[in-house]
This record gives structure tokens, sequence and C-alpha cells, in this order.
């Protein structure tokens, strides 16, 4: 199949690029900094511009579209041009399903747990109460809504907590706790905040999986199997990587100052599980990564 990944230069784009890549016809795009996108059929967009997109539409006319570029970070949605990333994350998403519609793709759309209520319990059900916290997850949330409103020829992924060591210069929380802890330097993390994590290169591999499936007109929780808190998943990185738990500073999301108050997004993943796709357990997934990244 011919598919076009946004956002192929980011900490997830740069995996699924490798993934789609070994079975499909790929054309991945970028803004500014190619990463990884350089070795694969790839182009350089602004993607809120509609006229290019529809130019690269018409052109590669693909049969999937998997839409993962966003203003993605709580922080910079949080303290950022408000117009700019509501252009982006909501006018741009709805752009895309439009196009979608005409060339008659699909469109796999990558939204996020924080669109939930973090205060009514634990493993949530697609169906469970949403409350975003943040303008990250308040432009998601109306993104999917956007979406809905044009077709039925999508499937919506509410993503969990992605952790893994990025590529290219790509950065996240998870690698700079690792390589912190390397240097015996102290980190603060949650104890009381509880997420259900999935490994980057695991998240790509579901995605590939589920483009095989004639599933549409679905939301679906996607994150891994056990519910963790950043201080439970600092632990277990120490334990795989034979680091010391002392540079542990286990604190309360309320001790930080402008935090959303999330305190449990875990997943119920049943239904992504009820279509073959299963993640691996967080401690397998740190074991390989840390096995991977030491024998480089």
């Amino acid at each position: 199949m011919r598919i076009l990944i946004t956002g192929g230069s980011g900490l997830l784009g740069q995996y699924v690029n490798e993934q789609i890549a070994k079975e499909h016809d790929l054309l991945t795009l970028y803004n500014s900094v190619p990463a990884n996108t350089r070795l694969f059929n790839s182009a350089s967009v602004d993607i809120t511009n509609f006229a290019k997109l529809e130019i690269l539409f018409e052109q590669f006319n693909p049969d999937v579209v998997i839409h993962l570029a966003a203003v993605a970070s709580v922080k910079e949605a949080h303290g950022g041009n408000k117009n700019l990333i509501y252009n982006i994350n909501v006018n741009t998403t709805e752009n895309i399903a439009r196009l979608c519609e005409r060339y008659r793709a699909k469109m796999i759309y990558t939204s996020t747990d924080l669109v939930y209520a973090g205060y009514r319990g634990k493993f949530l059900k697609e169906e469970s109460k949403k409350d975003p916290r943040s303008l990250y997850a308040e432009t998601k949330l109306i993104g999917e809504e956007k979406i809905k409103s044009v077709f039925n020829n999508y499937i919506i992924l509410r993503t969990a907590l992605l952790f893994g060591f990025g590529k290219n210069g790509r950065t996240n929380f998870f690698f700079n706790t690792y390589q912190k802890f390397l240097q015996i330097e102290s980190v603060k993390l949650f104890y009381d905040q509880y997420r259900t994590p999935l490994e980057l290169s695991d998240a790509a591999r579901i995605i590939s999986e589920l483009i095989r499936t004639d599933v549409a007109g679905i939301t679906m929780n996607f994150g891994g199997v056990e519910r963790l808190s950043r201080v439970e998943m600092a632990e277990i990185l120490c334990e795989e990587a034979n680091l010391s738990k002392s540079s542990i500073d286990s604190v309360s999301m309320h001790d930080l100052p402008g935090m959303p108050d999330v305190q449990d997004v875990s997943l119920d993943i049943s239904l992504m599980e009820s279509l073959g796709l299963s993640p691996r357990m967080f401690r397998d997934s740190v074991r390989t990564m840390i096995n991977s990244y030491q024998n480089t």
C-alpha cells in the first residue's frame, strides 16, 4: 500500500518510518529537521499549508495516512502560541481528514490518554469520562471530533505515555532520566500519577500491524499492559541497567507548579488486544532497549 506519514522526523515518526518501509510504499513528511526521513521517500512540508498538502495527496494518492504531526508537548502547548497550536492540532487535522475522504484514504490519528478525566479510577475504557486538563489534550480531543465529523474511515489511537530512546537527536523524559542516572544525578519523579506506558518501537510495530486490518470508524486506547507511576518505571529501569536507585527523587505531581492535575489515566486496552495487537511487558521492553544501547 501507499502510506503517507506526517511528523515523520518526530520521536515516534522515525520508528514508524522504519516499520512501514519494510512492507509498503512510503512518503514521510517533515517540517525542517529531516532526521531519518532522509533514508526514505520524504518531503519537507509545512502541513498547515493546505494547498501544498493537496498537491502531495494528488501526486502520491495514499491508501493510508498516519497523522503523527502535532504540538505534542504538554509544557510546550502550555506556554506556546495558542492560535498556532490550535491551527496545527485542530485545523490541520480536519484538513487532512477532508483530503483523506476525497482520496479515499484511511486516516490513523494519534490522540492522547490525557483526554480522560484523571480522577475516575484506573484502567479507563474508551467511553470513560473526558476532562482534558491541558491545551495539548484539549486540542487533541477536538481533533478527534473534527475527524469524526468529516468521515468514518479513521482509526483514532488514544496514545499512552511513550517511552524509549529517541533517534537522531530526538529525545524524551525517559532517555534523559536514564542519562542522568548514569551520571548519578537526582531526578524528580512522580509517585502519584499513573499511566500505561508503551515503548516507541512497540508502538510502531503495532501501528504497522493495524494497517493490515480492515478496522475503521473506531477510537481505541493505545497503550501498554501495566499501570505504572514514573517512580515505578524508574525503579525497573535501574534494576535492568544495574544502576543505583539513589537518584530517584520521589515527589508528588502537586509539588511541581504548572503541572496538569492528572492522577490516573491508565488505559484498558482490551479493545486493542481483541484485534490481536499485544504490547510487550514494560520490563521486557526496557531490558531489550538497555542491551541494544549498551552494545552500540
